[in-house]
């Protein structure tokens, strides 16, 4: 097996990011014109100016809300799916081909038909995001699932686990690098979605206001909103994310020992 690669250090992080920090300044310096592309001087002053008035807090509690609300109902969701249809070969052959035509169906339709639905509301929004992702989750443990060692499942039955001792001690641990891989996909794919929920039909969060900057022609208070929720999923995606992984192998390094 690949070994895993180990989250770089803090320092070599903070120095790449800081690269594309300059690159950015030097293409805002070259093209001279602070609305088109403003220098990251000029987004981090915007930043602070509206954090200060409370806007960007504001906002990004409310975006933050929605992702956190359709993730956990996507990996709850998509979890179960994914584990039953990967020990049930019937549910796999019968209904393989929802999963499929899921997760075809563009993203905007779904955030449209729910609006249609069940209305301009925080139900709709929240349930397109979950089901837009909910597909990915499932397939992706499905073939976890499919990937556990035979030689643990024979043991299971030797010794005649229980169900829930089996889920506990032998599916679970194996799928543990299955379930980190969705949730960092989950959160970098579930938050763009959210950011489109918003743009449409909702009257806060980060999509909102990058929709009415962008009727605004203030690309500056776009990029200070957008990146704002960047910063944030970085900080998630290098503290929460990254020690999830890091259990999540744990178990197969103690074994190579």
């Amino acid at each position: 097996m690949t070994k895993p690669s180990p989250t770089p250090p803090l320092w070599i992080v903070l120095l790449s990011l800081s690269g594309l920090l300059m690159i950015w300044a030097v293409a805002a310096w070259m093209k001279a014109d602070p609305t088109i592309l403003p220098s990251p001087k000029v987004v981090w002053a915007l930043m602070r100016s509206e954090f200060a008035t409370g806007e960007l807090s504001h906002h990004m509690l409310a975006t933050l809300r929605r992702v956190a609300f359709a993730f956990v109902l996507a990996m709850f969701f998509g979890l179960v799916i994914g584990i039953s249809m990967g020990l049930n070969d019937q549910l796999n052959r019968w209904f393989g081909a929802w999963l499929v035509v899921l997760l075809n169906v563009p993203a905007l339709v779904v955030i449209v038909l729910c609006y249609l639905w069940i209305g301009l509301n925080e139900t709709a929004a929240i349930t397109a995001v979950a089901l837009n992702k909910t597909a990915m989750v499932a397939v992706t443990i499905r073939e976890g699932v499919h990937a556990l060692d035979p030689r643990l499942k024979e043991m299971s039955q030797s010794f005649d686990m229980h169900w829930s001792a089996k889920l506990r001690h032998i599916v679970l641990p194996q799928l543990w690098p299955f379930i980190a891989s969705s949730t960092r996909n989950g959160l970098a794919i579930i938050w763009k979605i959210v950011l489109v929920v918003e743009f449409l039909g909702r009257s806060d969060g980060v999509g909102f206001q990058i929709h009415l900057y962008f009727q605004l022609f203030e690309t500056g208070y776009v990029l200070a909103y957008a990146l704002s929720f960047v910063v944030l999923m970085l900080v998630l995606e290098f503290t929460v994310i990254s020690g999830l992984e890091r259990r999540a192998v744990r178990w197969r390094q103690n074994e190579r020992r």
